[in-house]
């Protein structure tokens, strides 16, 4: 029966026999049998699984690397290739909370920028775009907004997609005029503010994607049991982002390679000088280690070199940092920044901190086991942050990727 059913399927007008075949099969109760010959799963809405595992192939790694990453100079296959360029960087605020640890798809990030949310805990905000093409992943634990991360996102070009859940803000639905009491949260470090300033922050179809108002489900979701079948996840330790279907949503908003509007996200983008690596015979830098604040061990951070692959591996409270998603593979980046930050606070009673990441600092650059003393400059909120050395060249990063870490100035770091 079934090879007759199949000569039928590749025969001519074989949409509209299969549309016969479908009815007659499906009334006579053995539609299980079709969907099993044609190579398909017929589950119900209520058994489909939210996992990546379900989504596309990963691109085949030992294909011709030719395509350079504007984000990071890094060189990718023409096919993924063909997938960034028909998307926009996707930044994401990704927590670093000890009780979410390990986390997941930060080594898939192009840039990662990391900075203290409060309490001398700190968050990242990661860059997405040309690795995130290669095969599709999730990002967790999702976090909240900040307005020095928002500075950062705004340097990828027009609108780049902000995934984030919540975000410091003055908003209070239970008091009489919505707003909180004064003093309880600034207004230097409200985020909510900030993006509608900007025009990002735009209800369901603006550019920002906020778990706890306007982006869901399937791309956003809670997953209680990402560590462990046995051990519950708080609330804000379990929101987990899915790449591919994240990008699918920004879509449907109209935020793919360009905009309703036909404008492209890289039309104003800056991107970064990069060469090809050529690490030193001996190196100078072996390991880079820093705190960003004081008595906070498991925050500390420190970057080993591995002089065969002649990159960083990176070690967070003493531990390897490994993420999760990728059966805890070390995180490693080609190179890694100190940028030097002025810090204040905690501003208000919620104890939020304030980085000023505009304007002018120092900055140290490790990079092929040798370390580059430099300066850095953003001008203002959209403009680029750019990285100089001592004689006024722009330093050139390495093929790969990037961290970069917002250090109050005055603390040391030992290489």
């Amino acid at each position: 029966m079934f090879k007759k059913i199949k000569e039928i399927l590749t025969g001519k007008n074989s949409s509209f026999v299969i549309s016969l075949v479908g009815l007659f099969l499906l009334t006579s109760g053995v539609s299980w049998g079709v969907f099993s010959f044609l190579g398909t799963d017929p589950k119900t809405d209520s058994q489909k699984s939210n996992s990546v595992e379900d989504g596309r192939a990963k691109i085949d790694a030992g294909l011709p690397k030719t395509e350079e990453c504007p984000i990071n100079g890094a060189l990718f296959s023409k096919p993924a290739r063909d997938i960034w360029e028909l998307r926009r960087p996707l930044t994401i605020i990704v927590e670093n909370h000890l009780e979410a640890r390990p986390l997941s798809g930060l080594s898939k990030a192009d840039v990662v920028y990391e900075a203290v949310a409060e309490g001398g805990i700190t968050r990242f905000l990661g860059v997405f775009y040309c690795d995130a093409s290669t095969e599709d992943f999730e990002v967790a634990v999702v976090r909240s907004a900040r307005v020095y991360f928002i500075n950062w996102a705004a340097e990828y070009g027009d609108k780049p997609l902000f995934l984030h859940w919540g975000g410091a803000n003055n908003i209070d639905n239970n008091s009489p005029t919505g707003l909180k009491a004064r003093g309880q949260t600034d207004p230097t470090v409200d985020a909510f503010k900030l993006l509608t300033q900007i025009g990002w922050r735009n209800g369901q179809v603006g550019n920002v994607l906020d778990g706890q108002s306007n982006f869901g489900y399937p791309a956003l979701v809670r997953d209680y049991n990402r560590l462990s079948s046995s051990i519950r996840a708080k609330d804000e330790h379990s929101p987990v982002a899915y790449v591919d279907k994240v990008y699918e949503e920004a879509q449907k908003r109209g935020f793919g390679q360009k905009s309703e509007d036909g404008k492209t996200w890289d039309k104003s983008f800056v991107s970064w000088k990069f060469v090809d690596e050529k690490a030193l015979s001996e190196p100078r830098a072996k390991e880079v280690s820093f705190e960003f604040w004081p008595n906070k061990s498991d925050y500390e951070v420190s970057w080993k070199y591995n002089k065969g692959e002649n990159d960083y591996s990176r070690y967070n409270g003493g531990q390897l940092f490994g993420d999760f998603y990728f059966e805890n593979a070390s995180i490693k980046a080609k190179n890694v920044v100190i940028q030097f930050v002025k810090e204040k606070g905690p501003v208000d009673a919620e104890g939020h901190m304030f980085y000023t990441v505009t304007g002018k600092g120092k900055a140290l650059i490790f990079q092929n086991g040798d370390v580059v003393e430099a300066n850095w400059e953003k001008k203002s909120l959209f403009d680029r942050t750019r990285f100089f050395t001592n004689s006024g060249s722009e330093v050139s990063f390495v093929r790969g990727p990037i961290w970069i870490g917002a250090v109050p100035e005055g603390n040391e770091i030992n290489y």
